[in-house]
């Protein structure tokens, strides 16, 4: 059988616009598009059938359904071997949510004014994001299967920035959007939207407030009168029906994922009155300036001071949370939802100071969740030493086979297990060395030296991340073949092209292991009336609210080598 390669086939980084860069362009998506309809099970529901496509970010687009993103086989780490789909025996099927970065946008302890200098401060889509979230789930509900091997999926796991700036509302609204209930996405006054996207600031786009002369209606965003009013409103989200486990992640852990933990007075802020929505370009730029050096932050500025302020109803629900909290709101039997009990967190996690753990993904497949969050301040993350060890302890304990430190090889009587990690951070975003408070005595070690321990075990397949909003798939090449992994980065669901990742685990039975990735969009049409107030109209716009944010980077969608791929490995057991 032919096999459509990397080499052979590219797309567009903006792959958004669904433009193809081999030609004869249409032949080649075409022949591609066939050949993926012959090696799957099904296509329906993925963007392997179809893909929200857009005419550019230069003016308002409506978004329509693109051409599908065809199967890209990716030989870096081992060779295909022809007959393989008719050989194969699926392994596993799992879902990868990441960054949904629930949001409470009417929270006094947000600095939306200094998004034109930190594009992710404010998105004018933030409002929707719970609605649009269960939509996600959906989709993975109506799917429930691999494409490629057909076996139902076995669990979700969500790679952390599960909420946006870690309060107690929008931890609650997650975990019931995740496992079924009524969710009011609203705090504050119940009976009115009071964030900034009704202030009349022209700084924002306000839907309801016509001739504001803000850069997002100058783009062409359409007037939706009473739109915020009804994304206010109660709907039931129907909750995942799989089993799924959480990664923590930087937003989850301090505010806006960015500052340090556990400032002084930073309660009042998030429960109280006044909301900073302006303030002069010079002192917003030296703000900005000061959150992305991570020194010096003046909370009382940030947060209050001079400005434009506006009053809005206190709320004890946006309280932070504690890590511990996080942990233990998992563990109430009230939020164990389609299970397991406390979705992979122990009582050995409740007290908030080590939240990583391994989970069983299938038979003979073993799940690491890691905690790469520091709470010192910055959005990027790092891993600390007792926890590198604890991932040693736990691979060497079900790999007959691996490397030490010196690169020598070592064989022991055990079971052997594969696995597949997940964090927050990627490889290379994890270069934030600074102290951890819960643990301030250990160590920190990036993204180098991590990869660096995972290449010592050939039972590793493949690790699963976000943090940085973008589709990228990464092969880290080993000393031997068998010691290559996958590194499986998935954007986020609050930026464009808001994605989450099908991944399925396959035994080619020929010594090669097959990782296939098929990225899935939530369940919503692509376009809808204005006048619509359903909650898939909400989604809907949600995902085009979020192509036209005048900070979108098409470039987060990735090349077709990101999207839907075969990833061949050496089988390890073999």
């Amino acid at each position: 059988m032919a096999e459509l390669t990397r080499r052979t086939f590219t797309t567009a980084g903006a792959a958004g616009l669904g433009l193809l860069l081999c030609t004869p362009t249409a032949n080649a998506l075409d022949r591609a598009l066939r050949l993926t309809s012959t090696r799957s099970v099904t296509t329906t529901g993925t963007t392997l059938e179809q893909v929200a496509t857009g005419g550019g970010t230069a003016t308002y687009s409506r978004l329509s359904a693109g051409p599908g993103w065809p199967l890209v086989v990716r030989s870096d780490l081992a060779t295909p071997k022809s007959g393989r789909d008719d050989r194969r025996q699926a392994l596993s099927s799992f879902v990868q949510f990441t960054d949904l970065h629930i949001t409470d946008a009417e929270s006094p302890a947000r600095f939306e004014y200094l998004h034109p200098f930190i594009g992710s401060a404010h998105r004018p889509q933030e409002a929707l994001g719970t609605v649009a979230t269960s939509a996600l789930v959906e989709r993975v509900n109506s799917v429930r299967q691999g494409p490629f091997t057909g076996r139902p999926f076995d669990l979700m796991v969500t790679t952390g920035d599960n909420t946006d700036n870690h309060e107690l509302l929008e931890l609650d609204w997650f975990l019931k959007v995740l496992n079924g209930g009524s969710v009011t996405p609203n705090s504050g006054d119940p009976n009115a939207y009071e964030g900034v996207q009704s202030s009349g600031n022209d700084e924002y786009w306000n839907p309801s407030i016509p001739g504001v002369g803000d850069k997002y209606s100058a783009k062409g965003f359409p007037q939706l009168p009473g739109l915020l009013e009804a994304a206010m409103k109660t709907f039931t989200a129907p909750g995942l029906d799989v089993p799924w486990f959480c990664t923590f992640g930087n937003h989850d852990d301090s505010i806006v994922g960015s500052l340090p933990a556990q400032i002084p007075g930073i309660d009042a802020w998030y429960t109280g009155r006044y909301k900073v929505i302006g303030k002069d370009e010079t002192t917003a730029k030296k703000l900005a300036d000061a959150i992305k050096s991570g020194s010096g932050v003046p909370v009382a500025e940030l947060f209050g001071g001079s400005g434009t302020i506006r009053e809005v109803t206190p709320d004890a629900r946006r309280r932070p949370f504690s890590t511990g909290e996080f942990v233990r709101a998992h563990l109430d039997a009230a939020n164990t939802g389609p299970g397991p009990v406390g979705h992979g967190f122990t009582s050995a996690n409740a007290d908030g100071q080590n939240v990583y753990y391994t989970f069983r993904i299938a038979p003979g497949i073993t799940g690491i969740s890691l905690d790469t969050t520091t709470d010192a301040g910055f959005a990027d993350g790092s891993i600390g030493l007792a926890q590198y060890s604890w991932v040693e302890s736990t691979l060497k304990r079900n790999s007959s086979t691996y490397y030490d430190f010196f690169g020598r090889k070592v064989t022991h009587a055990v079971t052997d297990e594969l696995f597949i990690l997940f964090s927050h951070h990627t490889s290379d975003t994890m270069t934030n060395l600074l102290p951890d408070s819960r643990h301030l005595l250990d160590p920190r070690l990036n993204g180098d030296a991590f990869v660096a321990l995972l290449k010592r075990f050939p039972n590793v397949l493949a690790w699963v991340n976000g943090h940085t909003h973008l589709n990228k798939i990464t092969p880290h090449a080993g000393n031997t073949p068998q010691q290559g992994f996958w590194e499986i980065n998935t954007a986020s669901h609050v930026d464009f092209p808001q994605h989450a990742r099908i991944v399925e685990v396959a035994d080619n039975a020929d010594g090669t292991l097959s990782l296939f990735t098929t990225l899935i969009e939530a369940e919503a049409p692509y376009a809808v009336d204005y006048d619509a107030r359903t909650p898939q109209a909400f989604a809907s716009l949600y995902r085009e609210l979020s192509y036209n944010d005048i900070h979108t980077n098409l470039g987060r969608v990735g090349a077709a080598e990101d999207h839907n791929t075969e990833l061949l490995l050496v089988n390890p057991r073999s």
